[in-house]
């Protein structure tokens, strides 16, 4: 298996999850697109799209790092056939770009509303809308949603109603488009089982205290790569990394830790009746 010459283009590419899964793609020699907002250095976050692409080609891959705010239709567009002319093609969508903010309704400051659905909902929405008649002529083209199983319980809206509309709404295009696309194209989501060390869990979730109770970037970049070689039949899904690793024959969790000797802290959004993969436990090693 191997994306060897096939081209990503993944919004919030920068750091983090996407980084992530641009190396792991990199390393087969495959082309992507960094399409993020940080060009210049930023004091709380490591990474910029010209590091990420250094890193890129170093990994083995081509990359093409583009200045792109997944608000600005224009951006996105341009952003988009600037992807499919360079690299004569665009195989795979990863729609990761996403904005948070923990807060009730009485404290949610309606610009901050404004910015979680324009990124997370309307972005989602908008850079598949453009990639689409790129992607169907592709021979294996994919589209994934770094967003949460449909699991429509109060518990997941009442302490933060506005993210939870926003992140939800990012599934609702999966829902949608797999619908809409189905036998054209694959289009998934795949969701952590346990928060990841990120930048938005250092910054706004607990600090090094809980970036000790994450998995890695890598987890997801593992199960992303693997998704992308499925037909374009396998869709529709809503996958919890873990529990799709395990049906790949994945055998090694505790590799994916930040912290073996911490327990793992469950993520938002993981639906009760999805348990871990039996063999697999979130409690720390001794």
């Amino acid at each position: 298996m191997s994306l060897a010459g096939k081209t990503l283009f993944i919004t919030g590419g920068s750091r983090g999850i996407g980084l992530a899964i641009a190396l792991k793609a990199a390393a087969d020699g495959a082309n992507i697109a960094i399409a993020a907002k940080t060009v210049a250095p930023h004091p709380k976050l490591e990474g910029t799209i010209h590091t990420a692409a250094a890193e890129i080609e170093k990994a083995g891959g081509r990359a093409l790092p583009l200045a792109v705010d997944v608000r600005d239709e224009a951006a996105v567009k341009d952003a988009i056939a600037e992807t499919a002319a360079r690299f004569g093609r665009l195989d795979i969508v990863v729609n990761n770009a996403s904005a948070i903010s923990l807060a009730p309704v009485q404290q949610t400051d309606m610009r901050r509303f404004d910015l979680m659905h324009q990124i997370n909902a309307r972005g989602t929405f908008m850079v598949s809308k453009y990639a689409i008649p790129h992607l169907m002529q592709a021979p294996q083209p994919h589209i994934l949603m770094l967003a949460p199983p449909l699991d429509l319980q109060v518990k997941w809206f009442a302490p933060h109603t506005a993210y939870s509309m926003a992140k939800f709404g990012m599934s609702m295009v999966v829902l949608g488009l797999a619908g809409e696309l189905r036998g054209r194209v694959a289009v998934n989501a795949l969701w952590p089982r346990t928060i990841i060390a990120t930048a938005a869990v250092k910054n706004l979730l607990g600090g090094e205290a809980m970036m000790r109770r994450s998995r890695k970037p890598e987890i997801l970049a593992e199960a992303a790569w693997r998704i992308f070689h499925k037909p374009t039949n396998f869709t529709g899904q809503f996958l919890i990394d873990d529990t799709f690793l395990a049906g790949e024959g994945v055998t090694d969790f505790d590799r994916f830790r930040v912290d073996p000797t911490q327990p793992l802290q469950m993520d938002f959004f993981v639906p009760d009746d999805m348990p871990p993969p039996a063999g697999v436990s979130l409690a720390a090693k001794v």
